[in-house]
């Protein structure tokens, strides 16, 4: 199984470090604009600056930004192989080839993180059967949790996705400011934070919620709105509050 790879970004950097490590796999070339970039991967494959300098193989991975995909498929110089892309959120009719397909690996990449791919899902796609077959093999040699879904179920699975991370997280960034405003070590929160995640996977999240909303304490809850000092950490505190309270049948 030969792969291409096109994208130099944090994505891309994870999975060409992964599939280099595969003896079945061949990472054969990798694209990127950047010279400079692309330099960082010439350890694991051949390098190239074009995408019409790609060499046909099994699989074309488009890693890059949504807005970019239509279009780096649409320059590839050759035809008749799987072109798949490893977006969350855009639709598998985005790819303009007959042979079309997904393999979007379903957690958050930075460079500068070790990432261990054997727990990380990866969603895939494919408009044949056995173009699905291949990319289960393919995603199997990376992590023992593979699943098909569809493209509207994937752009619901990166929704929840972005509740789950990049919202939590936002809301990790408010704790550090409030802790840093009033000299607090942000490590106060960390054995919490840890227990938080922990419970929401060993539990159904809505069993497990705690806090004031959740008893509808009303002096607590005003006494933290009084306290915050950033309107948008008043109105994300009341959104949030007014949601868990409605969510468990009471009302502010």
């Amino acid at each position: 199984m030969t792969i291409n790879l096109i994208g130099t970004g944090n994505v891309a950097w994870h999975l060409a470090n992964q599939l280099a490590k595969i003896p079945e796999c061949t990472l054969q070339q990798i694209a990127g604009r950047s010279l400079k970039k692309g330099e960082e991967f010439s350890h694991l494959a051949e390098e190239v600056t074009t995408i019409t300098s790609l060499k046909p193989a099994t699989i074309t991975i488009i890693a890059v930004s949504d807005t970019s995909i239509e279009n780096v498929a649409s320059l590839l110089p050759y035809q008749d192989t799987l072109v798949v892309h490893t977006s969350g959120s855009i639709p598998l009719e985005t790819i303009p080839q007959d042979r079309k397909g997904v393999f979007y690996p379903l957690q958050s990449f930075s460079k500068k993180d070790t990432i261990d791919f054997t727990n990380i899902p990866i969603c895939i796609e494919a408009t044949t059967q056995e173009d699905l077959e291949t990319l289960q093999k393919l995603a199997l040699f990376l992590s023992s949790k593979v699943y098909h879904i569809n493209s509207q179920q994937r752009k619901q699975a990166h929704l929840a996705a972005v509740f789950v991370n990049n919202f939590a997280n936002h809301c990790y960034t408010i704790a550090q400011e409030l802790c840093d405003t009033h000299q607090l070590p942000f490590e106060l929160l960390h054995a919490l934070l840890e227990k938080t995640a922990q419970k929401a996977i060993d539990h159904s999240p809505s069993d497990v919620q705690t806090g004031p909303a959740k008893r509808n304490d009303t002096n607590v809850i005003a006494a933290h709105v009084d306290m915050l000092q950033e309107d948008d950490h008043k109105s994300i505190y009341q959104t949030l509050t007014a949601s868990i309270i409605a969510h468990y049948g009471k009302e502010l």
